[in-house]
């Protein structure tokens, strides 16, 4: 099912947005929900250089893409550093992220799983 009301969000400019605030922030970091439908859920999020998303659990499905800047992506047994342009699958166990510089990564969340 489409959403019977599209909206059109400039991903840059929000991320340029968000950078400002994680940059005034205490936790390095900022975030706004782009899109929340029936079965999706995307988040924008941004972390200044050298913050860390503590280690949390992976929802059942999800994929991180790189807008801006560079992060590592680390579980247990695993780490990956992805950069602009970068998508990458989720992998489904608890993981952190870390940024090396400035960053901004979309989220996507499928919700209709558990």
């Amino acid at each position: 099912m489409m959403n019977d009301n599209p909206q059109t969000q400039n991903l840059g400019e929000l991320a340029a947005e968000l950078l400002q605030k994680a940059r005034g922030a205490t936790s390095g970091r900022a975030a706004h929900s782009v899109y929340s439908g029936h079965y999706l859920k995307q988040a924008l999020l941004t972390l200044t250089a050298g913050t860390t998303m503590a280690e949390h659990d992976s929802p059942p499905e999800a994929t991180l893409q790189v807008l801006r800047g560079s992060v590592a992506l680390s579980s247990a047994m695993d780490s990956w550093d992805l950069r602009v342009g970068d998508l990458m699958t989720i992998p489904p166990e608890r993981h952190s992220v870390q940024a090396h510089e400035d960053s901004a990564f979309l989220l996507t969340i499928r919700t209709d799983v558990s």
